[in-house]
């Protein structure tokens, strides 16, 4: 038996299978530096001083200033041309023959339109049943509500679910959750 086969067997044990989108599925051509200089432009214009925050950081004092709008959106137009440009990673190779099997669904830190932009760019988006992004929900991971959305769109528990990602918060949010982890690396 070969590895994808392997990982699809692994998989499709569960109910539902949700995937972190870059980093996972894909990589999304996004220089994050040149959108944290943007982000903090938004908060200069405003005349608030943001360098000493990082995006995630930057994102919460936009709350604090009503910025919210503002910094979603110029984090959103790098985001979405970065899917446009984005790469397939291997993993998305499998997601059709797990979509055979299973709800399939993605959970990201990724806006939802540049999640579903990157699905469309590489033939992914029949195969995906539910799509939530950072802008889909209140919260973001590591908090379990966008992966505990994303199960709900899916009609399925956590306890009988498994999230894919590549990142320690991804871990982190499905321990939350209550769902099975998997690093993308396994």
């Amino acid at each position: 038996m070969n590895s994808v086969s392997a990982t699809v067997a692994d998989l499709t044990e569960f109910d539902a299978v949700v995937y972190d989108l870059d980093g996972t599925l894909v990589h999304l051509a996004v220089n994050w530096n040149d959108v944290a200089s943007d982000v903090i432009g938004v908060f200069a214009d405003a005349g608030v001083d943001a360098s000493e925050y990082d995006l995630w950081g930057m994102l919460d004092l936009a709350d604090e200033h009503g910025l919210r709008i503002d910094v979603e959106a110029a984090i959103a137009e790098h985001e979405t041309v970065g899917a446009e440009k984005s790469q397939r990673l291997p993993l998305a190779d499998t997601v059709a023959t797990v979509a055979d099997e299973i709800p399939v669904g993605v959970c990201s830190l990724n806006c939802e339109a540049a999640c579903r932009t990157a699905l469309d760019v590489h033939d992914l988006s029949d195969d995906v049943d539910t799509v939530v992004g950072r802008d889909s929900v209140a919260t973001r991971k590591p908090d379990p509500e966008p992966l505990l959305a994303t199960l709900r769109g899916l009609g399925v528990d956590p306890s009988e679910a498994i999230f894919v990602g590549d990142s320690r918060r991804d871990e982190v949010t499905a321990e939350r959750a209550g769902a099975a982890f998997r690093y993308v690396e396994e």
